[in-house]
């Protein structure tokens, strides 16, 4: 609720059932306005969570474009900036009908879907490939992303324009991410018991054991909690955008106000 304040335009948690079933609970309307949101992301239970807080950067203010997004059974949020949204459609090209809203960030997680289809269904080929394709050919600001599956997670901080850190939690006490390093709180009892990898764009407590992604780092974990990474791109983005070249709105969304940068 206090990170809402700063991110007013959007709150969403994306889960999955015991089948594996995807589900979206979202609003565009701020978490600190929305209590629906807080009791539903208390009672709720899933092997992988995606919970964002969005300030809008690219299209308006309506529930098609909060995160997070769903596609084929896929869940991803995004925080970042990408340019010339024109020339990623026509490389979608069919795929363009998976997108019904209005964000950069959807239309890039129907380039994921593509690349991951076209790759046998390779989750990590497709999200490196997708994210090549962008560093290479579109005007790029971030595109730290957070993609699940119903026992799977991946993480992307490129480059290094916002923070994405990774915790490796252990069994043996409750998570309660409550300290005050951090303005998002988490609790679970359950996780007293069981082991848990958390991805978060800012440390949520005083844990020494957060630790910051490189640029162009993709995480991965999988369903046994076996975490990996590989620095997936090497390279500065080709057309590197700052915050003199968005709009007021989206430099203001990315971090061009004192309160700091927007949260994934």
């Amino acid at each position: 609720m206090v990170q809402s304040r700063r991110e007013p335009d959007g709150t969403g948690l994306g889960y999955f059932g015991a089948d594996g079933t995807p589900h979206v609970d979202k609003r565009p309307v701020a978490a600190f306005e929305d209590r629906a949101f807080a009791r539903e992301g208390r009672e709720v239970r899933s092997e992988t969570f995606v919970a964002h807080i969005r300030y809008a950067s690219t299209g308006g203010l309506t529930l098609e474009n909060t995160h997070p997004f769903e596609q084929r059974e896929r869940l991803l949020a995004h925080n970042g900036v990408i340019g010339d949204l024109p020339k990623l459609e026509t490389r979608l090209g069919s795929y363009r009908s998976l997108v019904v809203g209005d964000t950069d960030s959807e239309r890039f997680f129907a380039l994921v879907t593509k690349e991951t289809e076209e790759h046998g269904g390779d989750v990590t080929a497709g999200l490196i490939a997708a994210a090549r394709w962008v560093a290479h050919e579109l005007p790029l600001f971030a595109l730290n992303v957070v993609l699940t599956t119903s026992h799977e997670l991946w993480a992307l901080r490129y480059p290094e324009t916002h923070p994405l850190y990774v915790l490796e939690r252990s069994p043996g006490v409750a998570l309660d991410h409550s300290g005050t390093r951090g303005t998002v709180r988490v609790h679970s009892t359950d996780l007293g018991d069981t082991p848990a990898v958390v991805v978060a764009s800012e440390p949520m407590d005083e844990d020494s054991a957060w630790r910051a992604l490189a640029s162009g780092e993709l995480l991965h974990v999988d369903h046994e909690l076996y975490v990996s990474s590989v620095i997936a791109l090497d390279q500065p983005p080709r057309q590197q955008l700052t915050l003199a070249d968005l709009s007021p709105h989206a430099a203001e969304s990315q971090g061009a106000h004192p309160t700091g940068p927007p949260s994934t």
